[in-house]
């Protein structure tokens, strides 16, 4: 178990731990000197025969030094609120009590100390302030024990009460991936360097490999120590001291906030959507987009809050935000968060990471805040993923909710009706009937396309993305494509992506438009009109009839051999038999043969002889050509 203390300055938290462990704390010269609590410090006590050490994490009292009693009071079990009978409760008691709400710290125990120095009447006098005190919030049951560190009076009593919890408490789940927010950093001669906190989740074990601060250091587990005792492992609850070795490590680079997580649930970011609640006590609303300070784990940044239902949060109100971090941090859903004042003067609040990975663009999108709900509401990953899915039509990522819940993949029992659809990118998952409709969507946009288009066999799988709008990334976009294509619900001829029954046909104004035409590039023979001859024999601009050619080339029945120049399907189908005649007397085909065959002048020869070497009819070896045998065009028709 791990207690931490609580309460103003000077109400005597370091004296009773004193009391209770038998070791004196403020070991610091400064702090002997003035006589208070500077930074945190740590005790181990055993409570009970055979019981295993108790570690006490004593907290500064004074307000100068809140943002270290924040980065010891994360990840304790039980809070010894501390109140002074000749004081009462006091600014740092209101204020350390609300912290202790917000990080969702279960137990609470009330020592109300000094009670020698006062009648016994002040003593209940304070204890009925401190029932009116907690009789507000989640701590009316806790418990009020009179002491005194200097008589002893009280201190049997309160030990008793520890063991007791102690033995009720329940002890914090190990799974997931180790989690150590870092709360102090040394050398230790002949060992190297050591880091300290407490284990938030998962295991640790000698030997194993983490990554160490937002640049993600590669360390090895060199030693370890649990409850100031040397272990081979560790598990979440326990205070540990990691003993760490990595490729130019160095202490200078290592501070306090920074964590070491495994390698797959390294995942620094600096949006987070949270659930805010803003403290009854304040006297002002929040305003959207104000600085504060972000207190997660045992890191301070500093930020901005976006509040995504509204522009002012009222006091003691609840609502949905988004944290915009000046510094990356490690999160996983569900970890408490405290925030202060942008001068860290007071604390405004506080809340729980719903998402660690908070989009940037539409985060006040209904569908999105449905799934901040979802996520608010729900205590489990099987349980929030169909409701995720439903308001989700671009697919989740089963790494990304690994690292979000802190949950390995083969961890999870996947609910019935969610899909695991393969990408090129990796795997995502889909609500089953999002799925199916999408694919609905896609042939129905692929139909309109050939309604608006009916003259082209269709598009490419790019244009159809583009013209189809669906909220899904390039990767699952080909999945879905591609399982259409299986289906044969689409077919694909060549590039082009068509429904099965889909054939391309001209408007009435192109057809009667290329009746005309056709005779005229028949009647050319081996060197056909360019467009402006078309159009200027036709009466139409030389745009309408290059646009009819190239219509009609993406139709198969002409060919664009160079710009503004169409050869009739036929025509080509004369020349590649001229190719076929001159490759079987001779495999290699001089362009001289080939000129003299079409009565052309070399120029259009080459340019001819240029537009099968495009279409793989045709090889060029220096000065003359070769057939390529493969193509269907070498073949006799």
């Amino acid at each position: 178990m791990i207690v931490g203390t609580a309460g103003h300055i000077d109400h005597g938290k370091t004296a009773l731990l004193a009391a209770l462990t038998g070791q004196s704390g403020d070991r610091r010269r400064e702090e002997r000197e003035r006589g208070i609590t500077i930074d945190l410090g740590y005790q181990y006590a055993v409570l009970e025969r055979g019981a295993p050490l108790t570690g006490f994490i004593d907290v500064p009292g004074h307000e100068r030094f809140i943002h270290n009693m924040l980065a010891g009071a994360q990840g304790i079990d039980l809070v010894l609120l501390v109140v002074a009978a000749d004081d009462g409760i006091m600014p740092q008691t209101r204020e350390h009590l609300a912290i202790v709400e917000l990080l969702g710290i279960a137990q609470v125990l009330v020592a109300i100390t000094k009670c020698d120095r006062v009648p016994l009447a002040r003593v209940r006098e304070v204890q009925a302030q401190v029932g009116e005190l907690l009789a507000s919030g989640p701590y009316t049951a806790a418990r009020q024990i009179a002491v005194s560190s200097v008589t002893g009076v009280g201190i049997d009593t309160l030990l008793k009460t520890l063991v007791m919890m102690q033995r009720e408490m329940r002890r914090q789940r190990d799974t997931g991936g180790f989690r150590l927010a870092i709360d102090r950093a040394f050398s230790v001669a002949g060992a190297g360097i050591v880091v300290t906190g407490t284990a938030l989740a998962g295991r640790v074990q000698v030997g194993d490999a983490l990554l160490l601060g937002s640049q993600g250091q590669p360390v090895r587990v060199r030693g370890l120590h649990t409850q100031n005792q040397p272990a081979s492992e560790a598990e979440a609850g326990e205070r540990v001291a990691l003993n760490l070795a990595g490729e130019r490590l160095d202490l200078a680079h290592i501070h306090r906030g920074d964590w070491l997580v495994p390698a797959w649930l390294f995942a620094p970011t600096r949006r987070i959507d949270i659930q805010l609640r803003l403290l009854a006590g304040e006297t002002r609303a929040f305003e959207h987009f104000s600085p504060v300070h972000v207190h997660l784990g045992t890191q301070d940044v500093t930020a901005r809050v976006a509040l995504l239902e509204g522009s002012r949060l009222e006091p003691g109100g609840y609502m949905l935000a988004q944290l915009l971090l000046n510094a990356p941090v490690q999160a996983v859903r569900g970890d408490p968060l405290v925030l202060r004042d942008h001068s860290a003067q007071r604390t405004l609040g506080g809340g729980r990471v719903l998402d660690p990975f908070a989009p940037s663009r539409q985060r006040r999108n209904p569908a999105r805040l449905a799934q901040l709900h979802v996520l608010n509401t729900t205590r489990s990953l099987e349980a929030a993923l169909p409701l995720l899915l439903t308001n989700n039509g671009t697919g989740l990522d089963p790494q990304r909710l690994e690292r979000q819940f802190n949950r390995l993949r083969d961890t999870w029992r996947l609910p019935a009706g969610v899909r695991v659809m393969a990408t090129r990118q990796g795997p995502l998952l889909f609500n089953e009937q999002r799925w199916q409709s999408l694919k609905g969507a896609l042939l129905a946009h692929l139909e309109r396309f050939h309604e608006l288009e009916a003259d082209q066999m269709g598009p490419d799988r790019d244009r159809l993305r583009r013209f189809a709008a669906l909220p899904l990334e390039r990767p699952a976009f080909i999945s879905l494509l591609d399982e259409l294509l299986a289906e044969q619900a689409i077919v694909a001829t060549g590039p082009w992506l068509h429904l099965a029954g889909h054939r391309p046909q001209l408007s009435p104004a192109d057809q009667a438009l290329w009746q005309r035409i056709r005779p005229l590039l028949a009647l050319g023979g081996f060197d056909p009109p360019w467009v402006r001859d078309l159009a200027s024999a036709t009466g139409h601009d030389d745009a309408s009839v290059r646009m009819l050619m190239r219509k009609l080339a993406r139709l198969g029945q002409v060919h664009q051999v160079v710009k503004d120049l169409f050869y009739p399907d036929n025509t080509l189908q004369q020349m590649a038999a001229m190719l076929r005649q001159l490759s079987a007397a001779a495999p290699d085909i001089q362009v001289s043969d080939f000129r003299d065959r079409l009565a052309l002048g070399r120029k259009r020869s080459i340019q001819v002889l240029e537009f099968f070497d495009r279409i793989g009819l045709t090889r060029r070896l220096g000065e003359h050509r070769r057939l390529r045998p493969d193509n269907p065009l070498a073949q006799e028709q």
